[in-house]
């Protein structure tokens, strides 16, 4: 059989510094599901749909991610308003960011506790156009 070309995403990996804080960050303050931690190592897996978010100190530099992660929301405003009560420093609000007739795609920035930069990205219907 010929080689089909890669699948879906199965695993991404953002390098942290301090797992525990992270671990923190990720299950408390955002919400993602918690999956599990590697004993004796500085990884912990989190479940986020069907890809998993790895979070690790890596071995050596040449293992050191710097990836920029957008999460998808139902309502991005409701999303921001919670996250920024649970003490999450936006670096700016929801924002338009692209239209195609009546669909618009919003996003707001923030980073985690390492600086790795973060999203938020939800898809609107521009109520103006779609009526």
């Amino acid at each position: 059989m010929a080689f089909q070309g890669l699948g879906a995403i199965g695993q991404i990996h953002v390098s942290v510094t301090d797992v525990d804080r992270s671990v923190e960050f990720y299950r408390d303050v955002l919400g993602i599901p918690f999956l599990f931690r590697v004993e004796g190592r500085s990884m912990a897996f989190f479940d986020c749909g069907r890809v998993r978010l790895y979070l690790g100190a890596p071995e050596t530099e040449a293992y050191r991610s710097r990836g920029m992660i957008y999460f998808t929301v139902p309502d991005i405003d409701e999303a921001f308003a919670a996250l920024s009560e649970r003490g999450v420093a936006f670096l700016d609000p929801p924002h338009l960011i692209h239209r195609d007739g009546p669909s618009e795609l919003w996003m707001a920035f923030f980073t985690d506790p390492d600086q790795n930069n973060l999203a938020l990205m939800a898809e609107k219907q521009d109520v103006q156009s779609a009526g």
